[in-house]
């Protein structure tokens, strides 16, 4: 069991960065992927960025590559997506989400359905 708690979202102004948290408790941190998706009105939820455990893989969504970052600190059971450069198409509440699957296909890692474990979500909300 993983029990993941977001942070760090909020109304920043375009152009500008946010720094999401989400830490996690629980057992065996460092073998779980953990994936950042994000979800915007009326639409489906989304990959973002992932990053596996213990050789720090990461993946991107293609919209996000050279802007945002994704790292942990499988010492403090943490994983953070620095976000630079924000657009007003990035707002959306973000979750991050852990999975055990020992995968590098990027098809699984970024698979909503690959996810045991979900966060509550944080509002990322960028004005133009």
């Amino acid at each position: 069991q993983v029990q993941l708690v977001e942070s760090g979202g909020g109304l920043v102004q375009a152009g500008g960065s946010l720094r999401l948290s989400c830490a996690a408790s629980g057992r065996s941190f460092s073998a779980y992927v953990i994936g950042w998706f994000r979800q915007a009105p009326g639409k489906e939820r989304e990959f973002v960025a992932a990053i596996t455990g213990r050789r720090t893989n990461t993946y991107y969504e293609d919209s996000v590559k050279g802007r945002f970052t994704i790292s942990r600190d499988n010492t403090k059971d943490i994983v953070f997506l620095q976000m630079n450069s924000l657009q007003p198409e990035d707002t959306a509440v973000y979750f991050c989400a852990a999975t055990d699957l020992n995968s590098h296909s990027t098809v699984v890692i970024e698979s909503t359905s690959s996810y045991d474990y979900w966060g509550q979500g944080t509002q990322v909300t960028v004005s133009s």
